[in-house]
């Protein structure tokens, strides 16, 4: 069982860290300002009357 332990602690911490390096990654996209013109963009496609 030790084994099992080991991989669920190495899964569980390292799985924490990607996961927040991820987010880190998708949040910087979001506020880095040259995708503003983009996402101003793609906020107004629902109301555009084609």
């Amino acid at each position: 069982m030790t084994t099992y332990t080991q991989a669920a602690e190495f899964a569980q911490t390292w799985g924490l860290v990607y996961f927040f390096l991820i987010f880190l990654a998708v949040l910087v996209y979001a506020c880095w300002p040259s995708n503003g013109k983009r996402f101003d963009e793609a906020a107004r496609v629902p109301l555009r009357e084609d």
